[in-house]
């Protein structure tokens, strides 16, 4: 049938799917055809979780891993070998267990993601899934709409379709009734009816839209991890390849040293990295989910983190949504029921919008519509800003209506009657207009024609939408979040200074074809103009063209923006945006602009949004910082502690158990408790590698220390030294992760969370169990094990007052900073001119 509807009449079409266009079809033959087409969305190939779970065993770290497994086998070292086969299935089942957990809670946002579509069943209009719709189903296509289905359009004037993605036309495409519209392509303007002729497998291209795609770029967050993991990889195999230099010039067995080498390096490169970071942001998009914040670009939570400028649309998000009919102003109607009863012949109530439900609500009597048949309606878009409808009515008279922006109606009349005639009518409107706008009041205007098809203007309808309750608070705490917003509104600038002045966001609202007269500056906005935009409060009577010239400014000025948006021709901006949200009910094409999608309206869902991505980029912070400190302090202290005593201070088993028991705790990182900054937060690769590498050091110190203390005072031999090293080097490293947590001190809050405390408190106990009972290890003395414990807790607070002073150092808030920047402030005083 998808094919043939191409060549064939509309008639043919809608008799061979057995359906008539005004009943559409019922449930019963729904289920039928279901049953027999199977729901309109594509079968995913997905990948057998028995070969999923296999593949983490191929790959450069688990061929380490096998490789000195099969050393240890060949040198008969069949406790090494067990020990490391445990390591390479527990590193598969941990890699395999959060990616199947992340891979689920995707499918879940996804679900939430869901195409919707206007279908016509038993002859009533209601939205349902696109993934229900079966060949048959009469649906409405409107501007903004994702076309769901292969259709066959039924009736209207015209759709202009974006069919870019499937046949590569750079320009969107004028469709008119009996042509086909493709399952993927964008309606960019008008409405029409349609037929749905091919789903699922069976469309043009055999593809539904795809609404969460994977984004392509790396954040800014994912490269600093990436050059942390290419840090730690070099660091480790430049010390192991050291390591291996000066053991072989002792003579040490080769195969002996090779396993010991690649296990060491195994266990200093992240392996747990991936999982880590899959957690989080997985954590933080089911925590925004929750908030009614879907996210469809995972890496965007990241971004979030960082941005100082969110620039707002005004209706729905900053005020209600909920127009409220002020008293009509007439010009030519003869009251004003028959001002608002126009207006409502030029609007559609199936289509929810919230203008025309306002004015249809403004009729005394709603029967009064009945009177009247609309033959055609030509829905509001951007670029024209009117509705338009050609209506009949009961004594066979046929008039056009239309409504919407008024210097648009006013010109419409004043083209057909002559501008001279219209001057003082204009000059009477336009003082109206701008006495409206200062009270907060968006105008309508609306004409209708006569006999003869002349137009005239009938009058002034004013709708208020009042500002939501909690803007005002919302925009004052984005404030103290360090995050400034500006209003994006395509009002007139005295409804945008009046809203913005009841919000308090400051009244510097400037119109944004003043900004961008030039088109260049659009694209390739010059420092003078981003200088300006930057300084503005908001802008007015922007076109969605002027959104992507005004973050394109804030970008070049260093600034992270963050842009809402709703319409299908805010898509450019929502992804040029760093941020791009699309608010709650906004259309489908900028839903799959964007990168956070709302279903709740307001701004606090945002500044929420920011709060948790701020969590998340602590969390990955001290990560960083954790993982970094460990390997300086585990790879230094072995290689050279090979290298001065001669001697291996822990065993490659003892170096697999630590991995084994660092893995647990760091898991536990993505539900950790962590200070919210009050600032945005960006990458600061200096910061983390200078604090990481002091910690590191501190690390090796007190390792030597007890090491030094133990065989030099205690004369314990090599075999018990090897536990004790292992066991401080295990409790030492967890206590580290307390420290690296916060900036601030380890006591203070945000505390711990449970789950973090609990794994690192049941690790430590099963580490000590090892070191107390023998297991793989010798035992040492239960006396032992608790003064390694305190040994480690006063080396714990001494690497706490070494990170508050590193921080100092680097903020540049030390007494000997303040000192030098106070005397540094009278030098110059004293030498200012008098």
């Amino acid at each position: 049938m998808n094919q043939e509807a191409e060549s064939q009449p509309i008639e043919e079409t809608l008799s061979a799917l057995k359906v008539e266009s005004d009943t559409g079809l019922t449930d019963a033959e729904v289920a039928l055809r279901l049953a027999e087409y199977g729901p309109n969305r594509l079968q995913e190939e997905k990948q057998r979780p028995w070969l999923l779970f296999l593949g983490y065993f191929w790959g450069p770290i688990p061929w380490m891993i096998e490789v000195a497994a099969g050393l240890s086998a060949v040198n008969r070292h069949w406790p090494d070998l067990i020990i490391i086969l445990v390591m390479l299935f527990f590193n598969a089942a941990v890699g395999f267990w959060q990616e199947y957990k992340a891979s689920t809670a995707l499918e879940a946002l996804k679900k939430q993601l869901a195409l919707r579509a206007r279908v016509l069943r038993n002859n009533i209009w209601l939205e349902t899934d696109a993934a229900g719709l079966v060949p048959g189903d009469i649906i409405r296509l409107r501007m903004g709409d994702i076309i769901p289905a292969d259709t066959q359009l039924i009736e209207g004037d015209y759709l202009s379709v974006d069919q870019s993605a499937l046949t590569g036309e750079s320009l969107p495409v004028d469709k008119k009734a009996g042509e086909v519209a493709y399952s993927g392509s964008i309606a960019k303007q008008g409405e029409m009816l349609a037929v749905v002729t091919g789903t699922g497998a069976n469309t043009y291209f055999g593809r539904t839209a795809k609404l969460v795609e994977g984004a392509q770029s790396v954040s800014h967050f994912q490269k600093a991890v990436l050059q942390i993991g290419d840090y730690l990889i070099y660091l480790s195999l430049a010390l192991v390849a050291i390591l291996v230099l000066v053991q072989l010039e002792r003579g040490a067995p080769l195969f002996e040293l090779i396993q010991f080498a690649l296990i060491l390096a195994v266990a200093s490169i992240p392996v747990a990295m991936p999982a880590v970071l899959s957690v989080t942001m997985t954590v933080g998009a089911q925590v925004l989910s929750n908030m009614q914040a879907i996210v469809s670009r995972l890496e965007s939570i990241e971004e979030m983190a960082g941005i100082d400028i969110l620039c707002s649309d005004k209706t729905g998000t900053l005020t209600q949504n909920k127009l409220t009919l002020g008293e009509p102003v007439l010009f030519e109607a003869v009251d004003a029921q028959a001002l608002v009863l126009a207006a409502s012949l030029a609007s559609k109530k199936e289509n929810g919008d919230a203008i025309d439900l306002a004015v249809m609500g403004g009729l005394n009597d709603a029967d009064a519509l009945a009177s009247y048949t609309q033959k055609h309606f030509m829905p509001f878009d951007p670029v024209h800003k009117r509705t338009e409808a050609e209506i009949s009515d009961s004594q066979g008279g046929s008039f056009s209506v239309s409504k919407g922006a008024p210097q648009v109606i006013l010109d419409l009349v004043s083209h057909d009657i002559g501008y001279d005639a219209m001057r003082d009518v204009r000059e009477k409107a336009g003082a109206l207009i701008d006495d409206f706008a200062t009270k907060g009041y968006r105008t309508l205007g609306v004409a209708r024609t006569d006999a003869d098809g002349h137009w005239h203007f009938l009058g002034l309808l004013p709708l208020f939408d009042p500002p939501r309750p909690d803007s005002a608070e919302t925009i004052a705490h984005a404030g103290e979040h360090g995050i400034m917003v500006k209003m994006v509104t395509g009002d007139n600038v005295a409804i945008g200074r009046e809203i913005a002045g009841q919000l308090g966001m400051g009244k510097n609202i400037c119109p944004a074809d003043e900004l961008f007269a030039n088109e260049a500056n659009i694209t390739s906005p010059g420092p003078e103009l981003g200088k300006r935009v930057e300084q503005e409060d908001g802008f007015a009577q922007v076109f969605p063209e002027h959104k992507y010239g005004i973050i394109k400014a804030l970008q070049a000025r260093d600034h992270l923006v963050a842009m809402t948006g709703d319409g299908v021709n805010d898509a450019p901006a929502l992804k040029q945006a760093d941020v791009g949200i699309a608010v709650s009910g906004a259309t489908d094409a900028a839903r799959a602009a964007a990168d956070l999608i709302l279903t709740a309206p307001g701004l606090s869902v945002i500044v929420s949004a920011v709060e948790e991505a701020r969590h998340i980029f602590e969390r990955m912070n001290s990560y960083a910082i954790y993982r970094i400190t460990e390997t300086v302090r585990i790879m230094i202290f072995m290689v050279l502690a090979m290298i001065i005593y001669g001697f291996y201070p822990i065993t490659a088993v003892m170096i697999i158990l630590l991995a084994l028991l660092n893995d647990i705790p760091i898991m536990a990182i993505a539900g950790d408790n962590t200070w919210l900054d009050p600032k945005p937060v960006r990458w600061k690769m200096h910061r983390v590698l200078t604090m990481a590498t002091v910690l590191g050091l501190v690390g090796v110190v007190e390792t030597f220390l007890l090491l030094s203390i133990a065989s030099t005072w205690f004369g314990i031999d090599q075999a018990h030294l090897q536990t004790i090293i292992f066991l401080k080097l295990s409790i030492a490293g967890h206590l580290t992760l307390f420290v690296a947590r916060t900036r601030h001190s380890m006591f203070s809050r945000p505390h711990p969370s449970a789950l973090l405390f609990g794994a690192i408190l049941a690790t430590q106990g099963v580490a000590a169990l090892i070191a107390g009972m023998g297991w793989l290890v010798t035992p040492i003395p239960w006396a032992y094990i608790g003064l390694i414990w305190g040994y480690c807790l006063i080396w714990m607070l001494i690497e706490d007052q070494v990170k508050l002073f590193v921080y100092k150092q680097l903020e540049l808030s030390g007494s000997r900073h303040k000192r030098f920047i106070s005397l540094l402030g009278q030098s110059l005083h004293s030498h200012r001119p008098r």
